[in-house]
């Protein structure tokens, strides 16, 4: 099954919800078109949702992480909700889950995002 991506809106974070295989080719090219199109526009809080993606290779993996460093320097956030089976297992593998945030529940995910920012600094 080949890549879906739906976006919608939960206050100010703009979750993408994926759905088939993010793998080398035109599957990993339109996840990254959609995610440098969505940082270009000025999105800031990003919520991927991969509890329907089947599988992830580096292109996928790639685009992933680079939209995260890019974010992140913009002072933005991206963060993964409910990888699971093989997508889970090869972000830890390659340690991605130890680097970006990663939620099983979207609900704390979505909070986590307002907590950003207001903790006070030692």
């Amino acid at each position: 099954m080949s890549l879906q991506v739906s976006i919608r809106e939960s206050a100010d974070v703009t979750i993408l919800d994926l759905q088939g295989k993010a793998t080398i080719g035109a599957d990993s090219d339109l996840l990254s078109i959609q995610l440098k199109k969505l940082v270009a526009n000025g999105v800031r809080k990003l919520l991927l949702n991969l509890e329907n993606v089947a599988q992830l290779d580096s292109s996928g993996i790639s685009a992933i992480v680079g939209t995260y460093v890019s974010l992140s320097r913009q002072g933005g956030s991206l963060k993964l909700l409910s990888p699971c089976g093989r997508v889970q297992e090869v972000l830890r593998v390659i340690h991605v889950a130890d680097i970006i945030p990663t939620f099983k529940d979207e609900t704390q995910a979505l909070a986590s995002f307002r907590s950003q920012g207001y903790a006070a600094k030692p």
